[in-house]
């Protein structure tokens, strides 16, 4: 009967104990809320609408359009902020710390935040053909080289790749081992291909995907800016190679050429960022997020002056 009520007691304990893990990892990491993404046809992938949390430690919060935004606001001065996860910022960064946030503070303009990982030119062009472009002033396009040839392919990812899930852990604890803890483990024992954004970064001269023509969706983006007869931007950004560098690669030079050769307005940003403006290869922190803030900031708003 002792033996028993001994077991009992650490039955008791490691329950409470598993609780109060719980507990800390949802209400301090906020594990147990990834956002989640839904498969497209005509855009391929996007986070699912009306998605609010705290990650990480940041507020993480997508509109009834799937923008990490407020609801579009009819009464400013509209901007799309189209790119890549460099422009969304990934739950690594706060709400309040994105370049597009900081934009939408400027009295009487919005900016919204219309961008998904790994999305190139012809998936933002085909969201906008989708969704409209929400009376917007002007649209602000941030790529980098690799967006040259990244062409969509259509290939399965919702649910099928980590970082686009499509449903929820059962509890927090399941989603830290399973999807970290767990691979962590494994990887020490079977070596693994890392996936393929990594396997691009660890090239010579930058992040390199696809060959051939030059993506559609520039000229799909030129074509929908100049039948709403609004301003298009581009700004291209510099992965940390080039930075280093100071130069961008031929694939890079292939989109500065092309944006001279169609007259739209190209701006970059490799003289603005340095090494303390990066938290990898190519994703930029709070301070890049700053430092982008101020590159709108400069190029946007004297158009409306």
């Amino acid at each position: 009967m002792k033996i028993n009520g001994t077991k009992k007691i650490v039955a008791i304990s490691v329950f409470l104990m598993l609780i109060v893990v719980e507990i800390v990892l949802r209400c301090v990491w906020g594990f147990g809320t990834m956002p989640l993404y839904y498969a497209d046809s005509h855009f391929e992938y996007a986070p699912c609408p009306n998605q609010a949390m705290k990650r990480l430690g940041n507020k993480i919060h997508y509109n009834r359009y799937s923008q990490r935004s407020d609801e579009p606001d009819s009464n400013k001065i509209v901007i799309l902020g189209l790119g890549d996860s460099v422009l969304f910022g990934g739950v690594q960064t706060d709400q309040d710390s994105l370049a597009t946030t900081m934009f939408s503070k400027i009295k009487g303009f919005q900016m919204l935040n219309i961008a998904v990982g790994s999305w190139g030119p012809d998936n933002i062009a085909a969201y906008l053909r989708t969704k409209g472009t929400f009376g917007a002033k002007a649209m602000f396009v941030y790529l980098s080289s690799h967006d040259a040839h990244d062409v969509m392919d259509f290939s399965p990812i919702v649910g099928k790749h980590q970082s686009y899930p499509d449903k929820q852990y059962p509890c927090a604890i399941a989603e830290v081992v399973c999807r970290y803890a767990w691979p962590r483990l494994m990887s020490h024992f079977k070596k693994e291909l890392p996936d393929p954004d990594e396997q691009v970064l660890n090239q010579i001269d930058g992040i390199r995907k696809g060959h051939g023509v030059l993506n559609p969706g520039f000229n799909q983006l030129k074509q929908i800016a100049d039948s709403v007869k609004i301003p298009l931007v581009f700004c291209l950004h510099a992965e940390q190679k080039e930075s280093k560098i100071g130069n961008y690669n031929d694939q890079g030079l292939e989109i500065i050429n092309w944006a001279k050769k169609n007259n739209v307005h190209l701006v970059e940003d490799i003289h603005v960022m340095d090494s303390s403006c990066y938290r990898d290869g190519i994703h930029i922190n709070a301070e890049g997020q700053r430092r982008l803030f101020r590159i709108m900031k400069r190029t946007l708003i004297p158009m409306f002056n």
